[in-house]
């Protein structure tokens, strides 16, 4: 059975815009985390943090490498802890 997703583009630094889907939102110690994985490459996943304003939410590049990977620990624990559910 195939998951319904949200869609989103992230433009990268050279100004390519890529179609993501958003495969899970994630809270961590009071910020909020969404992990992307690109429709075109499978293995092309990314990590952005997820901010509020009054016009919306939009998401922020991580540019702490430690950051993103305590934040794909978290998923990776919370994805194994699921399939144990199951």
């Amino acid at each position: 059975m195939e998951t319904e997703r949200d869609y989103i583009l992230v433009e990268d630094e050279d100004g390519t815009e890529k179609q993501f889907a958003v495969e899970a939102l994630f809270d961590i110690e009071d910020k909020t985390y969404a992990f992307l994985r690109s429709e075109e490459d499978k293995e092309d996943t990314i990590v952005m943090e997820v901010e509020d304003d009054e016009s919306g939410q939009y998401l922020i590049g991580i540019d702490d490498p430690e950051e993103v990977n305590m934040v794909l620990d978290a998923y990776e624990v919370a994805l194994h802890a699921d399939k144990q559910d199951s």
